[in-house]
């Protein structure tokens, strides 16, 4: 979550309307609550309700975000079901045994879904998201690497690395910072915006403690070739004797991938492939925030990380880096995967595919723009502007797409290729051809007034879009 400075506090209350009654349950509301400190009184639930409501107001267009890649539309029953689940601590498995067993039936299913050799033997558990995920898989490598150099760790020569492409989500930079460990990263070159496999290969050593692969870049939408990273990393082990597992970062893709690439090889039929995360309320199309990580069997998650507490009742083993948490998301991550099926799934992400693809054509013949992705791998696609456009940038375009309400990140690319700014457009489920089409339209009517500026207008670029890496 963001760190928030101290209150800004302009000495001015919260203001309430005369008509936002009823009094004060504890004697009348002479003057309206502060905003920085707590009100001496209580406030009526309904003058409360208002308040709150009304600020809220101001945020952007979930519906309209396409910067996110978090569900923002699911269907009512699984609202109901989330309300009547809010209650229950997930981490309370004893008091709340069926809450425990549909998240067991929930990585059972994806433990079939990634190819797991045995099912059964696989372990998993549910997260916030995969951010913390990715932590627990992080953590689960260094551990193994730890066990396997015992007799030289935690020598200042040993200190472990981890190898991942330039473009990971920021997780891993904090992964790696957190828990010291050094990121070898490969960077970017020309047009390939991902690892390469070859490069990443060559970073590893006898202190990598796994090589991180991505299924779906947050930068363009593009899917790594993990089957080729794991092809490089055996070709390694043949030469050196390094056995370097995988993790791969299935945060939107392994969600995607199992039901439209299903001849992809990048999961668990991989015998190097040693664990796999994916976000719930990404494309498994669930209200944030809920993650799930899979590891292929017991010997791949130490037996050290797990840990058995009885004092809220019971014996059940947790792994996670927080404690209390609700069961509403994980509840609902159940009902998805009852509602839909993989027939579902496939009909949902093939339907967000063919938006994207649809959208970005229709962008790419505006001949202002130059696309880089197009939406046939995750449902998302990044593009920037063709070389003779001058006279403005992708940051007029996000600043101006803003005021009809539409979010649309632009950004930098990273190191080697900070020459390159795009804008990105993620295409979920509740984003309709309708929807494509009146952001195409937006965009159309745009293009005239940018055309007639002298110079590229935002000079602030931070302020015109609030989407970061």
């Amino acid at each position: 979550m963001p760190l928030h400075e101290g209150p800004q506090d302009d000495g001015r209350p919260l203001s309430v309307n005369p008509f936002l009654g009823p009094a004060n349950p504890v004697g009348d509301m002479t003057e309206a609550p502060p905003k920085h400190r707590l009100p001496a009184t209580p406030t009526a639930p309904s003058t409360a309700y208002q308040l709150v409501h009304d600020e809220l107001m101001l945020d952007g267009n979930a519906r309209l975000n396409l910067a996110t890649f978090v569900t923002t539309w699911m269907e009512p029953e699984a609202g109901v079901l989330m309300a009547e689940c809010r209650d229950k601590n997930m981490i309370d498995k004893d008091e709340y045994p069926r809450t425990a067993e549909l998240e067991r039936r929930c990585t059972a299913m994806l433990a079939d879904l990634w190819h797991a050799p045995d099912p059964s033997a696989a372990v998993g558990c549910s997260t916030t998201g995969s951010s913390e995920a990715c932590m627990l898989a992080g953590m689960a490598l260094k551990r193994r690497w730890a066990r396997r150099n015992a007799d030289r760790y935690p020598s200042k020569d040993a200190r472990p690395n981890l190898v991942m492409g330039v473009n990971v989500q920021v997780c891993w930079e904090k992964f790696c910072a957190y828990w010291e460990v050094e990121a070898r990263q490969v960077p970017m070159e020309g047009e390939r915006f991902h690892l390469d496999p070859r490069a990443a290969a060559e970073l590893c050593d006898e202190n990598t403690i796994g090589a991180v692969g991505v299924l779906g870049s947050t930068f363009d939408g593009s899917y790594e070739p993990i089957a080729d990273l794991c092809a490089a990393l055996d070709g390694l082990q043949e030469r050196t004797g390094l056995d370097v597992p995988v993790h791969v970062d299935g945060a939107s893709g392994a969600m995607v991938a199992p039901f439209l690439d299903e001849d992809l090889v990048w999961d668990f039929r991989l015998p190097r492939v040693a664990s796999i995360n994916t976000s719930g309320h990404k494309y498994g199309l669930v209200y944030p925030g809920v993650g799930w990580a899979l590891w292929r069997d017991a010997d791949a998650l130490p037996e050290e990380l797990v840990f058995r507490v009885n004092y809220l009742g019971g014996d059940m083993p947790t792994f996670a880096l927080n404690f209390s948490r609700p069961g509403a998301q994980v509840a609902a991550q159940y009902y998805t995967f009852l509602r839909l099926g993989r027939a579902g799934y496939r009909a949902v992400q093939q339907a967000a595919r063919d938006v994207a693809r649809g959208l970005a054509a229709r962008i790419g013949a505006l001949g202002d723009f130059r696309l880089l992705t197009r939406g046939d791998q995750l449902p998302v696609f990044a593009f920037t502007t063709a070389p003779e456009v001058t006279a403005y940038d992708v940051f007029d375009v996000s600043r101006r797409m803003r005021e009809r309400g539409w979010l649309v990140p632009a950004y930098t690319f990273p190191a080697n290729r900070q020459d390159l700014s795009v804008l990105r457009v993620v295409c979920r489920n509740g984003f309709s051809e309708d929807l494509a089409d009146l952001f195409a339209q937006d965009l159309a009517r745009l293009l005239p007034e940018l055309r007639r500026q002298p110079r590229p207008l935002t000079r602030d670029r931070d302020a015109a879009t609030g989407f970061h890496h």
